[in-house]
């Protein structure tokens, strides 16, 4: 793997916007943050999230977005994006989808992260772009970016860049965890596969093994003519 440039960290705490004709709290409206930031368990300093639910935690503390897919949502949105422009707390270069595993540790500033799932599109992108279909587009596409865990807290800079100091064996990609999630949902052997990787969010494990549970239920029905 190349290394990772980090071209922008960003940050926002959550705003009121006017959305279906409803009030939404939302913090993907991030922009660049210069120099040094002390890195949480749980977020970014001067980071916030609305929805501590879907968003943010210990799992989700992270939001990384590889900056090779903005030409294509340029050509796809009709506008220049400005880094941050999908709520992510890291703008990187050189680290897509297919790049990093489940498990996958990285060395940022003082502080060690890891990859714990992919990033799971959600409706603040409509929010943020007037386009009711774009969680959908974002997902379809396979451009989710992730999340990372913090290991360890500390302070870290844009100019640290991003250090793979180990590489999870079971070698899940993003890319693949995305795929048996959204497409190939009844792929029994990848979703064992990817339950096999101890350092998988507990969201998303907990949504796989509730898939396969149906799965091999409706197998076992099906063979016994219980169904």
């Amino acid at each position: 793997m190349k290394p990772v440039e980090i071209l922008s960290i960003n940050t926002s705490k959550p705003v009121e916007v006017q959305f279906n004709n409803k009030d939404v709290s939302t913090g993907i409206f991030k922009t660049p943050v210069d120099g040094e930031l002390f890195l949480s368990w749980v977020n970014f300093e001067g980071d916030g999230q609305a929805d501590l639910v879907h968003h943010g935690g210990r799992e989700k503390a992270v939001c990384v977005y590889p900056y090779e897919h903005y030409p294509f949502w340029e050509k796809e949105l009709q506008r220049t994006l400005e880094y941050g422009a999908f709520g992510e707390n890291l703008t990187v270069r050189g680290m897509l989808e297919e790049d990093v595993c489940i498990g996958d540790r990285f060395k940022l500033g003082e502080a060690i992260v890891q990859v714990s799932q992919p990033r799971q599109p959600c409706y603040k992108l409509s929010v943020r772009y007037g386009l009711p279909d774009m969680p959908l587009k974002v997902q379809d596409t396979g451009y989710t970016g992730f999340y990372f865990r913090v290991l360890k807290e500390g302070v870290v800079s844009r100019r640290d860049g991003l250090t793979r100091i180990f590489p999870h064996p079971k070698a899940v990609s993003v890319a693949y965890a995305n795929r048996i999630m959204h497409c190939e949902k009844d792929h029994i052997e990848g979703i064992k596969k990817i339950l096999e990787v101890d350092e998988l969010s507990v969201n998303w494990r907990r949504t796989f093994q509730k898939r396969l549970d149906g799965i091999e239920g409706d197998t076992t029905e099906r063979l016994t003519g219980n169904k």
